[in-house]
């Protein structure tokens, strides 16, 4: 069936209107007629072939709001006229040890990402949330609760659990001093749920301007990271640090923030990092950790801590119209919120 959406034919031309064809649900699939969908610095990552090769057209958005229109015959938990949300990934093998854990993020066969990646239904590739409709597998589709307000909430799909997840396993909580290594789509989720789980938060930021915002979104504090004065004061202080950053960088001066027994997680630079001195993680018995997504089972709980607490993510509504200009705002980095795509008034 036809659907209409916004894609890129090439990895140097601007985001333009595609109309694509979408499979007719099966037995376990959800049809969801999309309402919101949010953008995600990863979208132009892929779009751009920052990551490697991709197949075109490509129609970004992993962070997508919309409501049931049609349910295959073996669909259990959803019928027309819900609210639900599709995140990162539409499919996992759900057979391997992983999956079979609850961790279908880390399958050992590969996720099935909601974009550009081999859907194991029809061997296609899939097409994101840039689109007015979608057809997912009812395991990898969410309710949400009634009392989050969908015009704000896609970017919990990503952004949200991708600092949930972390924040959780590694038990951020009362006692603990949480640091959140920059204030951009990522790290500005972060402040709020470290905060909401009762954890004294600071944001370690190069950008001072940024402070303001920090304290806003529930800070207890701001470190400015080129201060060197200001980090040898915050020598051994934290019990976790998130590390956002998208790009490679020294972990040498954030190594030094850690207390004994403390853990960096890097949930933003996914590409080669430079190397690290042996001695900084054995005096103190530091770790360096990495955490992905996260799985069913952790978004479920994320959306229903994020309503229980009223969590949302700092958004600016565009319209399809406006991505290309979105994305220019992105990659200048100076942002400390996020985009979400009006699609309903967008066709």
């Amino acid at each position: 069936m036809k659907a209409k959406s916004y894609a890129v034919t090439s990895p140097d031309a601007p985001v333009d209107l595609y109309e694509l064809e979408r499979r007719e649900p099966g037995k376990h699939d959800v049809e969801i007629r999309i309402l919101y969908s949010g953008i995600c610095h990863s979208d132009i990552h892929t779009a751009r072939g920052d990551w490697g090769e991709i197949e075109y057209p490509c129609v970004p958005g992993h962070e997508i709001m919309g409501t049931v229109t049609r349910v295959g015959e073996g669909v259990t938990d959803f019928k027309p006229g819900d609210t639900v949300g599709v995140g990162v990934i539409v499919n996992s093998c759900q057979d391997c040890a992983a999956c079979k854990s609850d961790y279908e993020q880390y399958c050992e066969n590969g996720p099935t990402y909601t974009y550009s990646s081999k859907d194991p239904i029809d061997r296609t590739t899939t097409q994101g949330g840039y689109s007015d409709l979608i057809v997912t597998q009812e395991k990898f589709v969410v309710h949400v609760p009634e009392s989050l307000d969908i015009s704000k909430a896609a970017p919990l799909l990503c952004a949200g659990i991708t600092m949930y997840s972390p924040l959780r396993h590694w038990n951020a909580g009362p006692g603990k001093k949480v640091g959140i290594i920059g204030l951009g789509g990522l790290g500005h989720m972060g402040v709020k749920y470290a905060k909401a789980m009762g954890a004294e938060v600071y944001v370690i930021t190069s950008s001072p301007q940024k402070a303001e915002d920090a304290k806003k979104f529930g800070a207890d504090g701001v470190i400015v990271s080129s201060d060197k004065d200001e980090m040898k004061r915050h020598s051994r202080f934290f019990d976790l640090l998130i590390d956002t950053i998208p790009v490679e960088h020294d972990l040498y001066p954030y190594l030094a923030l850690l207390n004994l027994n403390s853990t960096i997680v890097l949930v933003g630079p996914i590409n080669p990092m430079p190397g690290f001195h042996g001695g900084d993680l054995i005096d103190g018995r530091k770790a360096i950790a990495g955490s992905g997504i996260g799985s069913m089972k952790e978004v479920r709980e994320m959306l229903e801590f994020s309503a229980e607490h009223q969590i949302l993510p700092e958004v600016e509504t565009v319209r399809m119209q406006d991505i290309n200009e979105a994305w220019k705002k992105m990659q200048d980095g100076a942002m400390s919120h996020r985009f979400v795509i009006d699609v309903a008034a967008s066709f």
